[in-house]
């Protein structure tokens, strides 16, 4: 990622409180991120893997051991499109922006294995501090990373009313110099990256005039930022594309896309966040009851949500919806164009949109997410590359991803293979987070 704060890499990996000796990590299956390295050692000095295989280092000797016998050993997983501190129970909004929700947050997605969480957009003001002081302390949770409170449109995207954003960080500038603007205060306030809201949903709002959001992506890349945008529709990403966007952040959703967008994408290295479960979210829950009584399932859902979902009434009633149809269409064409894409040979990111409304379940979200990138035919392999090497660096974060020595020990330990099966990634055993291990298993 260009971050214009590079001090926050660079105190994450250097204010953390080193182990007191290495640790050497053992008898277990290494898939590294990008391939599948057999059982192998692991040693981690510090917050660093130090070496992977054998035969291993003197450092090794002394170092404290950890059986792994019988387990898959992953890089942590990197989300790179999430929300933080937006919701409470069954509600939502930016009311829900404080230090400690964004912390309860960020805890929740450690503990399901997601280690590296960018939150793209309707961040408080208070997200530059949160951030410092999170990345500097593993237990308080994943990294975090972030656009701030993003660019959205004068009485547009993200919609102020539906989204209960009372205090409305999101820049709505009104002309091209305001955009710029905009990206040079975001900059100033310690974002990551810029977020944009290209969509109209559906014709309900304003659309972000095109004048202005290519003048915000101009001025973002002569400060070194990448953009990410929100979308939905083809023509909408086809002339981000043509402004050299950095990411498309959600799937398009109306339309198959054409070969030559995808050569272009490819070409230009635009990256593609999928977020299938975004949309099917608003039926699966209620389509597929029996999966609340699951324990990973029921680890990740507030108590008033849980309640509210088991009631047949409420089931019925959101399955009888008037965007359901459109939820399912949308399903289907985002998994047909993720084929494409795939075949074609585009920059693949790993995110879901969790976080931003109660029904984008934190955790969970991210391992259905890896179900739905494997139904558009991804291999469980190349399914767990998305989410690891492909996703960190689809942010230009080098120093994670991936189970290599130089890297962050972020790492994610599995009772079962999911190279077999991907929903074997429920079978959390533990999650390391710079070289120590901050959360056991999530069921027993």
């Amino acid at each position: 990622m260009r971050l214009n704060r590079l001090w926050s890499v660079l105190l994450a990996a250097i204010a953390l409180p080193a182990a007191a000796e290495p640790v050497l990590l053992e008898h277990a299956r290494v898939f590294d991120g990008t391939r599948d390295l057999g059982v192998t050692p692991v040693l981690i000095d510090g917050t660093r893997i130090v070496h992977v295989g054998a035969p291993l280092p003197a450092a090794a000797t002394g170092a404290r051991r950890v059986d792994y016998s019988g387990k898959t050993l992953l890089p942590g997983l990197v989300s790179d499109h999430a929300h933080v501190g937006n919701t409470e129970g069954l509600q939502h909004g930016d009311r829900y922006y404080t230090r400690d929700n964004v912390v309860r947050d960020l805890r929740q997605f450690q503990r399901f294995g997601i280690t590296t969480v960018p939150a793209l957009g309707m961040n408080g003001h208070e997200f530059s501090a949160i951030r410092t002081e999170v990345n500097a302390d593993p237990t308080l949770g994943a990294q975090l990373y972030g656009a701030g409170g993003g660019i959205g449109a004068v009485d547009g995207a993200p919609p102020a009313a539906a989204m209960g954003l009372q205090r409305d960080a999101v820049a709505r500038p009104r002309n091209a110099e305001e955009a710029r603007a905009a990206v040079a205060t975001q900059q100033a306030a310690g974002v990551d990256l810029i977020k944009l809201w290209v969509d109209n949903l559906g014709g309900k709002v304003p659309m972000m005039p095109p004048e202005i959001y290519r003048a915000a992506i101009a001025e973002a890349h002569a400060r070194d930022l990448k953009v990410a945008a929100h979308i939905h529709d083809l023509d909408q990403a086809r002339d981000l594309i043509d402004a050299k966007v950095d990411i498309i952040a959600h799937g398009i959703r109306d339309r198959a896309i054409d070969p030559m967008l995808v050569r272009k994408m490819r070409e230009q290295g635009t990256g593609y966040i999928a977020t299938v479960n975004i949309d099917e979210a608003n039926y699966w829950y209620a389509e597929n009851p029996q999966q609340l009584q699951t324990p990973f399932l029921r680890a990740a859902l507030p108590a008033e949500v849980l309640a509210r979902w088991q009631q047949p009434q409420w089931q019925s009633e959101q399955l009888a919806g008037a965007n359901i149809a459109g939820a399912r269409k949308a399903v289907e064409m985002s998994l047909e164009n993720l084929r494409r894409l795939h075949a074609g040979g585009v920059r693949l990111g790993f995110g879901t949109d969790s976080g931003a409304m109660p029904q984008r379940v934190i955790g969970f979200a991210e391992h259905r997410e890896l179900k739905l990138l494997t139904e558009a035919g991804l291999t469980p392999a190349r399914a767990l590359q998305v989410a690891t090497a492909d996703a960190a660096d689809l942010l230009g974060l080098a120093d994670r991803g991936r189970i290599a020595a130089g890297k962050r020990a972020d790492l994610l330990v599995l009772d079962a293979d999911p190279l077999a099966d991907i929903d074997k990634t429920r079978q959390i055993r533990a999650v390391w987070q710079a070289g120590r291990e901050v959360s056991g298993p999530i069921i027993e």
